[in-house]
């Protein structure tokens, strides 16, 4: 027996649902690679630090994120310690908790991640040149911030934008705490119309486009600014 495949349900009603669905997946996404990388420079910094308790509490924080699947930590944030974050972020009674935990789980998660790439890019900078920085009379926070960051952010952007191409696919699963993002919407309307097939089907796609077309920006990008 064929497939039949039946796309009436893609209709404007449904486009601006969607649309409003892909807004929710972009902000978490946003919030989440800003926070991530506001985050995870002092944690790299950290790890990298000669003092060992700093030193051993990044370690702990990375290897603790990294070991966890995302899908748990976000139910974590979502089912036990909801009230702990109203608390500490001052929310009012009314506000939507669901958004919060996700806020504050995908920017925790991914901050272990970009802690690694932002590592990455620091060590890949010949120690010879902070040495250098150093015999020229510049403070360790100065030969870091004037001297080995502006080199080795050039490293580690193509890396830190492919982490933040990830972070967008992994939106989807703020399904389990009931979000009503992208993918959310898409399956909503599928089970709505009795077309989960292709309502998921459109959404891969949106998806795969929306995420080739970024790789392939990232990678030009790269690539004219190594030629430069």
């Amino acid at each position: 027996m064929a497939l039949s495949f039946d796309f009436s349900s893609i209709n404007t009603g449904s486009l601006k649902v969607l649309g409003d669905g892909m807004a929710l997946s972009l902000e978490i996404t946003v919030v989440a690679v800003a926070v991530g990388i506001v985050w995870g420079a002092p944690l790299a910094m950290m790890r990298l630090s000669s003092v060992r308790p700093l030193r051993w509490f990044a370690a702990g924080y990375v290897n603790l994120f990294r070991s966890i699947p995302l899908v748990m930590v976000l139910l974590w944030f979502f089912l036990i310690v909801p009230r702990f974050l109203q608390r500490v972020l001052a929310l009012s009674p009314g506000s939507d908790l669901r958004l919060t935990s996700a806020l504050v789980g995908f920017s925790l998660f991914e901050a272990a991640y970009y802690s690694e790439i932002i590592r990455a890019g620091i060590q890949s900078v010949p120690k010879g040149q902070l040495a250098a920085s150093l015999a020229l009379g510049m403070t360790y926070g100065q030969s870091m911030r004037l001297v080995i960051l502006p080199q080795a952010i050039r490293n580690m952007l193509p890396l830190l934008a492919m982490q933040g191409i990830v972070l967008f696919q992994d939106t989807s699963l703020v399904y389990v705490i009931s979000l009503a993002d992208f993918f959310g919407q898409a399956y909503g309307i599928g089970e709505r119309d009795g077309r989960i097939i292709e309502l998921l089907l459109f959404a891969g796609g949106v998806y795969f486009v929306i995420c080739f077309a970024a790789s392939i920006l990232v990678k030009t990008v790269h690539k004219t600014a190594e030629q430069k």
